[in-house]
């Protein structure tokens, strides 16, 4: 598999991001080229060895063994709402057009959290979905009392991601509130069972689109597709497994957000969602030429360190 893929000539890109979303600086990935098509490797930069050689395992998945069959040609895709005001959280909501809002909390005071989950209830009226993503920010006590006050602010949550910061927390929390629990899953699906009631598969995180697949399969979880930080080229990775998905109960946080101020491909194959949904592709949309050149990193230290980063995980393939 590594013979097959261009790792020498691999696209180093930072594609810039607005300010006041919650992301530091412009995303920056590696674009890998394969006799099947394109991938994105993108890991966190605090990720460490084994989930740096998943994200290379995933990014070099489409190029060569592809992706698995979809079930469905579409998918239905929740809009990001970061820790913003809740004028700007309104805004986001309605440009979207997507019927399931997927609102970040815990960064800041419960009152701001619950002020921007009033006005994403506004903005989508009262038949809209809300999920909470609160990044492991709380211990048990503290979550019991804030998931009640957000989901009166809600009229009712769908679920609420990684509201405690431990599997302990989380077990506990499942006993103390009728909020469904989704979480994360890093590595496997081993005894999520006692610790969620939804399972968040990332293609990047877990090593691909078949792997995350497998998870789903063992978990027998209800299981929602998400992303990383990554273009339109990786995001497509999240489209497909929602696409091979056997059930897709809720609507999926991917796609282009509105604060990415660029992509690496053509306009007509950024994942923007459109009616609250994005096509399911066969392969990733290649990077265009033009974009490649406007957003090519050229800090040699940067270029350095990517190089370094992509040889490390290269080498445990």
């Amino acid at each position: 598999m590594k013979t097959l893929i261009d790792f020498d000539g691999a696209a180093i890109v930072a594609v810039p991001v607005a300010s006041g979303f919650g992301e530091d600086g412009a995303r920056e990935c590696m674009l890998l080229e394969g006799p099947q098509g394109w991938g994105e490797f993108s890991p966190p930069r605090n990720a460490g060895h084994d989930a740096t050689v998943r994200w290379l395992t995933a990014a070099v998945e489409p190029g060569t063994v592809g992706w698995p069959d979809p079930v469905r040609g579409r998918v239905p895709v929740a809009v990001r709402v970061p820790a913003v005001a809740p004028a700007d959280a309104h805004r986001l909501v309605v440009e979207s057009g997507c019927g399931t809002a997927d609102v970040a909390v815990g960064a800041g005071r419960i009152g701001d959290d619950v002020a921007r989950v009033e006005a994403v209830r506004d903005a989508l009226g009262p038949r809209g979905a809300i999920r909470c993503d609160a990044g492991g920010a709380w211990d048990a006590d503290t979550a019991a009392s804030a998931v009640s006050r957000l989901a009166a602010a809600a009229g009712g949550l769908q679920y609420v991601v990684e509201p405690c910061s431990t599997a302990t927390e989380s077990t506990q929390l499942r006993l103390r509130t009728d909020v469904p629990i989704a979480v994360l899953v890093r590595a496997g699906a081993a005894d999520l069972a006692a610790t969620a009631d939804v399972l968040v598969l990332v293609p990047g995180t877990l090593g691909g689109v078949r792997r995350a697949l497998r998870v789903a399969e063992a978990s027998g979880l209800p299981c929602v597709a998400g992303s990383g930080l990554e273009t339109s080229v990786g995001m497509s990775a999240a489209a497909a497994l929602a696409g091979a998905l056997p059930a897709l109960p809720y609507a999926c946080p991917i796609g282009r957000p509105a604060w990415l101020l660029g992509d690496v491909v053509a306009d007509g194959r950024t994942l923007v969602p459109h009616d609250g949904h994005l096509p399911v592709a066969p392969m990733p949309p290649g990077p265009d030429p033009t974009r490649l050149a406007e957003y090519a990193v050229t800090d040699p230290e940067r270029l350095a360190w990517w190089r370094h980063r992509l040889l490390a995980a290269q080498a445990a393939l």
